[in-house]
Parts: structure tokens; C-alpha cells; sequence
């Protein structure tokens, strides 16, 4: 088969400048029909050739690039080119952050689907910040002394996670991973308050654990469908002095500022819900397998490692259906980094059923399975406690055939269980005798348990922030470390005297003045809350502080 293509050096189509290269794919046995297939399917766009020129004058780079194929050849003018059909092995897995996108050498792996598979990923995200709040006075002409009417500022906005079904990978954080909510509006007078910021909901695939990525505690998983779950808490508006008026303070003058939003790196972990999960060997014929008995298409080569992500299938039995996912091979020695390691197995720590495909064509089918079983124990010890059934595939072939009397009695002698079956996914064969028995232990077995680590707790994350503590810097100088005071700091509007009678009293009322002399701090000292600082002084009422520069009070 031929393929012919040209460049021209001017519009007019003259011979000035013109190129010609000749490209044939040369294989033994291929037939007629064969060429003509490889005609159709290189007509299309993934098989159209792109040059580039190259600095030489007179020199042109072509590469042809498609799936199975990636041929890179020079020629000069008036040349014809002649290369043979070769199969491109499969890919190191790029690293998507650093490869640039303009390099002529990683167009083809971000190009190709199997590389846009996301189940882990990193994200940040950050509320809105809230409004801040209005002190404001009432004077109208027939009530000169309306009395106070600063509205309170806007919530921020929230950022949340929705797991939904129609999503199967994070690929949507690939071209961004900040979040920011939109923040709320500053509060006005005439008791107007602020707007709040609209909160922004982010959807996420069935089966996405939620960690904190510097602490590692788990903050959810989000396995149901329409489950939520608050990423990113907006920080709430400040209050007007309409809301402090009191019965005593019938005239207040102070006002808070914006609460700060909460912000936070997060790890997104995808791990795929699924019923039965695929496992084995390179080449073992999983893929294969799982096109058999379900409507996935995943790739399917003679190569180790076509399978370079999870593929996800449903398989219909009658009224019934299950999901069934397939894996990457498993090397021995995977949980150190041989092949393609055990990234991919976080996925199988769902299933509730562990189905192992042996290839009755390889050298030691036993031996295979046990270094997949090892690897499995390594990663996690309780996915070998669930349900397993173990088939051994490729018996199409006759040596495989043969050998079935010898396979089955060493397999049924050394393995744990009776759930044995010699199939061929490739014409079918026993298939319809095996799905029943898959869909029958699938039904019995109840959704394994999954410990994630460490989650946080509402409770005690509420409690841990109201929690502070006291660092003696000097004789002079002291450190007050707590969550909900350096919140405090930022919200009190310290233009007002007021507010920093009320910053004292709080103080006071939290027992951090109580702490502060345990620590040995005497009036006039210096304490740091956050980037705060200021003068320690016991006496919180602003009367006794009167009385204490009159001389009354000690």
C-alpha cells in the first residue's frame, strides 16, 4: 500500500520548490484486502502525515503518527521514501506537568486517550472572603436619633464536591487546579446587608476519597450518587452595629470585619466502584475478557502492557447487570516500581469480587498467579480475604488444550477455593458457564469495608480550633497560638474603641488572660495573636482601666 503526498513551494502549483515523498508500508502475507483496509482507515484524519521543515534547505521532516504506528523519516528533494510497518511499544507514562505541549516528540502520547486517565490529582481550594460590616447611624428629619443601622456584610461563597455518575476520571482538574469562591459584599447603612457570594460546586466521580494534602486526614468519600461534601467553608460577614445594640448599648459604635475563608490544599483519589475486578499478568488477556462479556472496548494488542489504565464495563446477565474493571498487568516486584507498579490498584480495593485471568499460554501459569496474589497481599492484605475465582484463558490454542488435565490438577490442589474454570475470551468458549457463577457470588458478597486513615470529625475539628495555648517568647513577650482567637484578630475593626473593649472581654471570657498569668505576663507586656500585637493588660472594663490612671486601683 502507497500513500503519495506533496508540497508545492508557491499557490500556482508550479514545480518550483516541490517535494514529493512516497511512503509504503511493506509487510509479508498482507493481502489485497488487507491494503485496502490500511488505504480507508489512513484516509482519515489520525493517520494524517504532518511535516516540518527543517533548518537544511531542500530537507523536510515527516512523521506519520496514529494508533499503533509513530514513523519519523527525512528526505530530500525529489526522493521517495520507503519504510516498513512497524508497532509502536507501549509509551512511558508522561509527566503531564512538565512535558510541553509544543515538543513534537509528546504529541502523540497527550493525544492518546489512555494518557488522559486522572485518579489522583491535587487541587486548592479557597473560599470567599466575607463582607465586611457597616457601622452606620440613622438621622432623618423627624428622628434626628434614629439610633444605629449598619447592615451586616455578605457570607462568602463555599466551594463543595458532588460526586455524580456521569463522571469516571478527574481529567476535569487537568487544565486547572485553583478554586477561589467569589467573596460577599460589604454590609451599608439603612440596614442593608451585603450579598453573598454564590458557592461553587465541583463534580467529582463515584468512588473519590477526599484528604488533606498536608495532614493526609481524610475529609470523605464520595460514593453515592449526589453526595456533597464542603471543601472550602466561606468565611461569614461581618456584623453592622445594628446587630450589637443591646438594651444597654442602645448607640453602638463598632463593627467586625470580613471573616477569613477556610483554604486548603486538597488530594483527590479515585478509587472505582466497581463489583469484580480484573487481575493478572501482562497479556494475560484481560482486556479481551472484559470485551467478551461486556460493551467495552479497551485496547487490545499482542504487546505487555496494552492496558495502560483501568477500563470499566458493564456486563448484562437477564435483568441483571454488574461492573466489572480491568487493570494494568502486575509484574512480581510491582509494589516497588516494576511495570507499571501498583498505581492502579487503589481501584481494586472496591471490588467485592477479585477475578484472577491466568494465560494458560504462559511458561509457568502458577507462578504468574502467586506473583499476583504477593503483590495483592503487599498493597493490601484484606483484598485477598474477599471472594475470588480464577480462570485460565487462551485454551483456543491446542497447546494450551492439552495441557488443561495438568493445570487443573495443580491449580485445584494448591488453591484455597473450588472456583476453577478454563475459558477462551477470544472465541467464547465456557463464558456463558462462567458469568452466571460471577453474578451469583457478586450478589451474596457484601460491599467490603474500606479504612481510608484518619477522617476528621466535625466535632472535634470545632473543638480543636476553639483550643489555644501559650508560648513564653521573653520576660516580656508571650505567644498566644489558638484558631478561633487569630480569626478574632482578623474580624475586630480596631478603628473603633469599642471593639477593642470587646477584643478584651473576650479575652477574658475565654480564660486567655487566666493563662497568660500562669505564664508570668505582667501588665505592659507584649503579646502576639497571629501578625497582632499588643499591650497586655489585665483590667478588661474600660471603667476600671479609668480608675486605674486616676490612682484608685492598683
Amino acid at each position: 500500500m502507497q500513500y503519495m503526498f506533496g508540497e508545492s513551494g508557491d499557490e500556482s502549483g508550479s514545480d518550483d520548490g516541490e517535494m514529493e515523498f512516497e511512503y509504503v508500508f511493506e509487510e509479508e502475507g498482507s493481502s489485497d484486502e488487507e491494503d485496502a483496509a490500511d488505504d480507508q482507515s489512513f484516509a482519515g484524519n489520525q493517520y494524517a502525515p504532518r511535516a516540518n521543515k527543517n533548518s537544511e534547505e531542500g530537507e523536510m521532516e515527516v512523521i506519520f503518527q496514529g494508533s499503533g504506528q509513530h514513523n519519523r523519516a527525512r528526505a530530500s528533494s525529489g526522493s521517495s521514501l520507503v519504510m516498513k510497518k512497524t508497532q509502536r511499544s507501549p509509551p512511558d507514562v508522561p509527566d503531564m506537568a512538565s512535558t510541553p505541549s509544543s515538543s513534537s516528540s509528546s504529541i502523540l502520547h497527550t493525544n492518546d486517550p489512555d494518557w488522559l486517565f486522572f485518579d489522583t490529582i491535587n487541587i486548592y481550594v479557597e473560599g470567599g472572603l466575607g463582607g465586611d460590616g457597616c457601622m452606620a447611624m440613622r438621622h432623618e428629619k423627624d428622628d434626628p436619633r434614629g439610633g444605629p443601622c449598619g447592615g451586616n456584610g455578605g457570607h462568602g461563597g463555599s466551594i463543595y464536591l458532588k460526586a455524580t455518575a456521569s463522571r469516571n476520571t478527574l481529567s476535569r482538574f487537568g487544565s486547572g487546579v485553583h478554586f477561589r469562591a467569589p467573596k460577599g459584599q460589604t454590609g451599608m447603612g439603612k440596614s442593608r446587608h451585603g450579598i453573598q457570594g454564590t458557592d461553587i460546586t465541583l463534580d467529582v466521580p463515584l468512588g473519590t476519597v477526599v484528604r488533606d494534602r498536608d495532614t493526609g486526614v481524610v475529609l470523605g468519600d464520595l460514593d453515592t450518587d449526589g453526595e456533597i461534601l464542603l471543601a472550602a467553608r466561606g468565611g461569614r460577614g461581618g456584623r453592622g452595629n445594628e446587630a450589637f445594640k443591646t438594651a444597654r448599648n442602645v448607640s453602638p459604635r463598632l463593627s467586625e470585619r470580613g471573616e477569613p475563608p477556610d483554604a486548603r490544599w486538597l488530594r483527590l483519589e479515585l478509587k472505582l466502584l466497581a463489583d469484580a475486578g480484573l487481575v493478572g499478568a501482562p497479556n494475560a488477556g484481560k482486556s479481551t475478557f472484559l470485551a467478551a462479556v461486556s460493551n467495552a472496548r479497551p485496547k487490545i494488542a499482542d504487546y505487555p502492557f496494552t492496558t495502560v489504565v483501568p477500563n470499566l464495563g458493564v456486563v448484562k446477565l437477564y435483568d441483571d447487570a454488574i461492573n466489572l474493571l480491568d487493570i494494568p498487568g502486575l509484574l512480581e516486584g510491582a509494589h516497588d516500581g516494576v511495570g507499571l507498579g501498583i498505581a492502579f490498584l487503589r481501584h481494586i480495593e472496591r471490588c467485592r469480587v477479585i477475578i484472577f485471568i491466568v494465560s494458560g499460554d504462559s511458561n509457568d501459569p502458577w507462578g504468574d498467579y502467586h506473583a499476583v496474589t504477593q503483590e495483592l497481599e503487599l498493597f493490601n492484605p484484606s483484598i485477598l480475604e474477599r471472594p475470588q475465582i480464577v480462570l485460565i484463558n487462551k485454551i483456543d490454542l491446542p497447546h494450551v488444550r492439552e495441557k488443561i488435565p495438568e493445570l487443573e490438577k495443580q491449580f485445584a490442589e494448591r488453591l484455597p477455593h473450588k472456583r476453577l474454570a478454563f475459558v477462551s475470551a477470544v472465541t467464547g468458549e465456557n463464558i456463558s458457564k462462567v458469568m452466571p457463577r460471577i453474578f451469583k457470588l457478586v450478589a451474596k458478597t457484601d460491599a467490603p469495608i474500606i479504612n481510608h486513615g484518619p477522617v476528621e470529625d466535625d466535632a472535634d475539628r470545632k473543638l480543636r480550633q476553639k483550643r489555644f495555648r501559650v508560648e513564653k517568647l521573653t520576660d516580656t513577650q508571650f505567644q498566644v497560638y489558638g484558631h478561633e482567637l487569630e480569626r478574632l484578630v482578623l474580624m475586630t475593626n480596631w478603628d473603633y474603641e469599642e471593639a477593642q473593649d470587646r477584643f478584651a472581654r473576650i479575652l477574658e471570657a475565654m480564660n486567655v488572660n487566666l493563662a497568660l498569668d500562669k505564664a508570668g505576663a505582667k501588665r505592659g507586656a507584649t503579646v502576639y495573636i497571629g501578625d497582632f500585637d499588643f499591650e497586655y493588660d489585665p483590667q478588661v472594663n474600660e471603667y476600671a482601666r479609668a480608675a486605674i490612671e486616676d490612682g484608685y486601683l492598683d
